[in-house]
């Protein structure tokens, strides 16, 4: 056991991180990622593959489109759509996954309202011709009239965005305020709503939200059954349409019960609020019970990929096309799936996945009483489970031969997960996997790697270990003094740079698989020629067509945002070069996007326990990417960020603007490098001295001004496609003024 003693500390130590995490007492990014890969995992190989004919989606599809019109459709038209559903095709229950919250006036109608009450008020002849044609012009009210005495939900949106609104009415809450006092619940709360006009509302059944929640991978996995809005409570689209199904049996919505722990087993802790379900009574006595995690979300009990359930072409039932018995006694849920109406979504089983089909999933898993539960309770489970697995293994490895560790180390892999699965499968209780996976992955590697990792340390390895990221000059200058370099994260001044090459998809599509090799490595032999050999800079990564490289790593360089700088205007200037030879041998001209950015980063070895690499993260590293992508907004080759302007002082610059791009909150001012001091003609400094009298007027609001001196700059350099956007921006200004507070910062939503 002595003789073991450093392994067993590094054991534990090891143990105590990981229950660290499932303590939450701080979240390791990776076990969360590795915990959605897991649960999507155990997702797949256990959905039914089936195809659910008790609710069918009435699809907004492309032939819709193309049939009926673009997008919104006339509301006489909808309501048609609803009396033939349920008159002529016998639906049980219509939901909508879209919302109406602004008038239709496709009609003339509004034109017609003013004229009655202003220029033609005294014409006899007109108004009784108003009076009678009004009815038939009102679109509006034909879609509510088409609603009333008719199980339909409405959907609706909440939203957190800056500025939200209250736009259109809300639905009834299902439960008032007050439900929850004295109970500090974490619902979902939101600033304001996208409803639907008042007339809808109250012609309908009912009304549900369609918010969902994405993870932090982006991926939808569940859907928020209850949310808080001014202190009440409203219901999902899902639940709603539940209730209403309820409703045709019994004549009423059923009222929503919330399910305490405490209540029924007695389970009870100081910051526990115990609401782990949603109870709906049903006829005879039944009741649906309905799992909630935290903050009262239920998991999205997908069925299988896409088209689990039937899609039927609205324009095939306007022009009435579809056999009645394909829709007599279903539940229908009116959504789209044509991309150009943006309601698709990433999830479990497909990255590209319409949102309607979320709905339908719900509702057809709360009739089957399928969902999954992740109850707050399960951290418990996981704590105790990685607790047991980590202090078994920790103590017991370190004293096993290596075969014997590793069958060991197996059966208790083996173990937790059929424990897991059987679980998830009989109990419908999903527990966390990641922390109990990777620890016991991560003790048999400290086990079987200790000796070679702590004793086995030579110039040879070392040489190896960089020479694939940085230039042979400066491995061979590290490797006099390997204990001064290591690639265990650090932070570091550093600047990194990002390129890629412009419209490469329809670059690639075009020329043959051997074609595009060769195109790649004549680009990339020497734009990295000029990253590590004429700037020493590290070489990163290649990503497709895109090239990610720093300075300042391993090996200090005080000036790494000169050599940054550097490199990219030489990049540039050698691609120009081998543009002409690029346009002949393969018929397309190559150009590039660079971004730059300096400042603190974290520099290490990163990846997984399959395959690392030694890069940087952090906010600034992001942002060079974001810069990077910004090049081709503003039709420019090169942008640095304001930090890598300010640390080169012998370049000339030309001021982009000041933007903020996503993910972050501050702005941030961008520049372009023009050339080298001392290099730049003076038509040149002259015409950069115009342009930033330009950026002051326009951040002044001296549209008039700006737009003069912009109209002598285009005169200078016709072709520059900057003076062209800064010239549209003003002329929208002028007609949408930004305001007195404006800080003349462009927001950039995308990445």
């Amino acid at each position: 056991m002595k003789k073991h003693l450093v392994r067993i500390a590094l054991g534990l130590a090891i143990g105590l991180v990981f229950l660290g995490h499932a303590a939450r007492f701080y979240e390791i990014g990776l076990l969360n990622q590795l915990d959605y890969i897991l649960y999507d995992t155990r997702l797949q190989l256990t959905m039914p593959n089936t195809v659910d004919n008790r609710v069918v989606i009435l699809d907004i599809d492309e032939k819709s489109l193309a049939e009926l019109g673009h997008w919104p459709w006339k509301r006489y038209l909808l309501g048609s759509l609803i009396t033939k559903l349920f008159d002529k095709y016998n639906v049980a229950l219509v939901g909508f996954d879209i919302f109406f919250a602004e008038r239709d006036e496709s009609s003339g109608i509004k034109s017609l309202d003013r004229m009655s009450k202003e220029e033609l008020k005294d014409n006899s002849a007109f108004q009784g011709a108003y009076r009678e044609l009004r009815p038939k012009l009102d679109y509006d009210q034909i879609f509510a009239d088409a609603l009333k005495g008719r199980p339909v939900v409405m959907g609706f949106v909440f939203s957190n965005d800056e500025g939200a609104k209250e736009i259109g009415v809300l639905p009834e809450a299902v439960l008032p305020a007050g439900t929850f006092r004295g109970r500090p619940i974490p619902f979902l709360n939101f600033r304001g709503f996208i409803g639907n006009l008042p007339e809808l509302q109250k012609s309908a059944a009912s009304g549900g939200h369609v918010n969902m929640v994405p993870d932090d991978d982006g991926i939808v996995r569940r859907v928020p059954m209850v949310v808080e809005f001014k202190g009440a409570y409203y219901e999902s689209l899902s639940l709603a349409m539940l209730r209403a199904l309820v409703a045709l049996d019994t004549g009423a919505l059923p009222n929503v019960v919330p399910g305490y722990a405490e209540e029924k087993y007695g389970i009870a802790s100081r910051g526990y609020q115990g609401l782990e379900w949603l109870d709906l009574p049903t006829t005879k006595g039944r009741v649906v019970r309905i799992p909630v995690d935290s903050t009262v979300s239920t998991l999205v009990p997908y069925r299988g990929d896409r088209n689990s359930f039937k899609y039927i072409s609205l324009a095939d039932v306007a022009a009435e096309r579809v056999d009645p018995a394909e829709l007599k006694g279903k539940i229908a849920l009116v959504g789209t799936s044509a991309q150009g109406l943006l309601d698709l979504r990433a999830t479990p089983v497909n990255k590209i996945y319409p949102g309607v089909e979320v709905h339908a999933n719900m509702i057809a898993g709360m009739i089957d009483g399928s969902l999954k539960q992740r109850p707050p309770y399960v951290l418990g489970a996981e704590f105790v489970l990685v607790l047991l697995t980590g202090a078994v293994m920790a103590m017991l490895l370190p004293l096993l031969n290596p075969l014997k560790a590793t069958l060991t180390t197996l059966l208790v892999l083996l173990f937790v997960l059929v424990t897991n699965l059987l679980v998830w499968h009989y109990g419908n209780l999903v527990l966390p996997l990641a922390s109990s996976v990777m620890l016991i992955v991560a003790l048999f590697a400290l086990n079987m790697s200790y000796g070679y990792f702590v004793e086995s340390r030579s110039k040879r390895q070392f040489t190896e270990l960089f020479g694939q990221y940085v230039p042979p000059e400066l491995v061979d200058k590290m490797s006099e003094n390997p204990e001064g370099y290591s690639m265990a994260g650090k932070k570091g001044d550093l600047t990194v740079l990002f390129s890629d090459v412009r419209g490469f998809t329809t670059i690639s599509e075009s020329l043959q698989p051997e074609e595009l090799e060769r195109l790649m490595n004549e680009y990339f032999n020497p734009m990295t020629e000029v990253i590590r050999n004429q700037t020493q800079g590290t070489l990163d990564k290649y990503i497709g067509d895109a090239i990610m490289a720093f300075w300042g790593a391993p090996v200090e360089q005080p000036d790494h945002a000169k050599r940054a700088v550097r490199a990219a205007m030489e990049m540039q200037r050698v691609l120009a070069e081998l543009r002409p030879g690029f346009k002949e041998k393969y018929h397309h001209d190559i150009f590039i996007g660079v971004g730059l950015s300096s400042g603190s980063m974290t520099v290490g070895d990163m990846g997984s326990e399959v395959r690392k690499a030694y890069t940087v993260m952090g906010d600034k590293v992001n942002l060079g990417a974001r810069l990077e992508g910004l090049t081709k907004q503003y039709g420019v080759g090169i942008l640095v960020a304001e930090e890598t302007r300010s640390a080169v002082l012998d370049v000339v610059f030309r001021e982009i603007d000041r933007v903020r791009v996503k993910g972050k909150d501050e702005p941030v001012v961008i520049f372009e490098p023009v050339g080298a001091e001392g290099k730049v003609s003076k038509a040149e400094l002259d015409e950069l001295k115009l342009w930033n009298q330009v950026i002051k007027l326009y951040r002044s609001q001296d549209w008039d001004q700006a737009e003069l001196q912009l109209f002598n700059l285009k005169k200078l350099a016709p072709d520059r496609f900057l003076y062209d956007l800064y010239a549209k921006r003003i002329a929208e200004y002028r007609s949408n003024p930004p305001g007195q507070g404006w800080d003349g910062v462009t927001t950039f939503e995308t990445k």
